[in-house]
């Protein structure tokens, strides 16, 4: 209908009148040109377009998979190293008290074999006083057999020199001495009167 009028209006060719209407020729080229192009695109840069497209898709889906992955990865590793240093401290406390339970029973072997040396050592020591002192009462009671023999022959005026009376003599002395049998007298100092 326009173009009715646009011919009735000017009579043969193109109406200049209607600047914006394109020409019929310059439209089926446009037409054919555009249906070119769009084949085009359709066939060769939409399909390019799609398969970058879903390309993209599938690498931000497996990078955020992969990164899914190592999280989870990261999570298992940081499981298994508190587990292995949890099994460690364990094992550390354990060596740590069996040390301490080794070292307490050093300390009372080596209490118990010091207490028994000591007790070894002092046994010895009194065995060895003991000996002593059985030597110096033998030593003794000879020195004071002796000086009694000497003196009382002084005092006698006697000789008791004779071994076997004089040994009588002295242990019966000392035996008296040790059953208390004797007494001690005071004797006065000469020159005084009692």
């Amino acid at each position: 209908m326009v173009l009715a009028s646009v011919k009735a209006a000017e009579g043969v060719g193109w109406p200049e009148a209607l600047p914006l209407l394109p020409h019929p020729a310059e439209l089926i080229v446009g037409l054919i040109a555009f249906a070119i192009l769009y084949r085009i695109f359709a066939t060769k840069v939409v399909p390019k377009m799609e398969a970058m497209y879903e390309e993209r898709a599938a690498a931000i889906e497996g990078g955020m998979q992969q990164a899914e992955e190592a999280q989870a990865e990261a999570r298992a590793a940081l499981e298994k190293y508190n587990a292995q240093l949890a099994e460690a401290r364990t094992e550390a406390n354990e060596i740590r008290e069996s040390a301490r339970e080794q070292g307490a029973s050093i300390v009372a072997e080596m209490r118990s074999q010091a207490q028994a040396e000591a007790a070894r050592i002092t046994e010895s020591a009194k065995r060895q006083v003991e000996a002593e002192r059985q030597q110096a009462v033998v030593q003794l009671r000879q020195e004071v057999g002796t000086l009694s023999t000497s003196l009382a022959s002084k005092i006698v005026g006697e000789s008791l020199e004779d071994e076997v009376r004089q040994k009588g003599i002295v242990d019966r002395f000392l035996a008296d001495l040790e059953a208390g049998d004797v007494t001690p007298e005071k004797v006065a100092p000469a020159g005084r009167d009692a």
